[in-house]
């Protein structure tokens, strides 16, 4: 279902899209400069996603809007999905996150930087396991499903990740060290315009796919900050700023591909259709 409006959408965003996404981040000593994010797809770690392979996966959500596409999706995202351990969720990074220009290295989210896949942990210069939706909103832990959906995890240099802490997503602060392009204060985060969208659209999917099922907590995205242990992250309405403004670019929809046919057999639906974002978040 490659609708018209999703057309539109894409191609009035074209132009600041393509800038964004060429623009990298140098790497410190030890690492290789980040790649190109368009060029991801000659990785060759996923074939891509047909249209008429999207028709079926979507059909349940065609023809619906607001509440309505957001339950239609929430059933979609949520049928026949994989969950991984935490233990499993550091091999499936390496292959969502694959840099595409060196196999053997991993793109960190807020960097840029490439570094080798084996450089994991907790120590200084490693990169570790962020929960973009901060794990303490909705104090799910590293618990099977929430904690280790890999739609929302994603490599992070560990002291960059420690000073994201848990804090909601909003613009403003001072720059991050180590991480030129991010901003932070006393509540909030603000990544790299390169990513801006990426985060804005795993927000959202969990925000769809966790309903208070299964013993899942209720995650919903609002349009506060310093949410604390609620299970809420905001907010929404910067989020959705975000996502018009950095579109899904190859990088994003090859790792969703991966997520999809090898990981957890389940897709990110905004990375499919950005459009959706407005037609749900009013």
């Amino acid at each position: 279902m490659r609708s018209a409006a999703r057309r539109r959408t894409l191609g009035a965003l074209a132009g600041t899209a393509l800038i964004a996404a060429v623009v990298q981040i140098p790497a410190s000593a030890g690492t290789a400069t980040a790649p190109d994010k368009s060029s991801a797809r000659a990785s060759g770690t996923a074939s891509a996603f047909t249209a008429a392979e999207e028709d079926d996966y979507y059909q349940d959500a065609e023809g619906k809007t607001g509440e309505e596409l957001k339950t239609a999706l929430h059933g979609i995202i949520s049928n026949g999905v994989t969950t991984l351990s935490y233990d499993e969720v550091w091999d499936a990074l390496k292959e969502t996150d694959q840099d595409p220009d060196n196999s053997g290295n991993v793109i960190e989210l807020y960097t840029g930087k490439s570094i080798s896949k084996d450089s994991n942990g907790g120590d200084q210069g490693n990169w570790n396991r962020e929960h973009v939706w901060a794990k303490s909103h909705g104090d799910f832990g590293t618990a099977d499903g929430p904690g280790t959906d890999v739609h929302h995890l994603r490599p992070s240099d560990v002291q960059v990740n420690s000073i994201r802490g848990n804090k909601d997503f909003d613009e403003g602060g001072s720059e991050v060290e180590g991480a030129p392009g991010n901003f932070t204060d006393d509540d909030s985060y603000e990544p790299r315009d390169e990513v801006k969208g990426d985060v804005a659209r795993m927000i959202l999917y969990m925000d769809v796919r966790y309903e208070g099922e299964d013993s899942f907590p209720d995650l919903e995205a609002n349009d506060e900050v310093d949410n604390g242990s609620k299970p809420n992250i905001g907010r929404v309405s910067v989020l959705k700023q975000w996502s018009e403004q950095d579109p899904p670019d190859k990088f994003e929809e090859n790792r969703n591909q991966v997520i999809f046919d090898k990981i957890q057999k389940n897709r990110n639906p905004f990375i499919d259709h950005p459009e959706w974002v407005g037609e749900i978040y009013k």
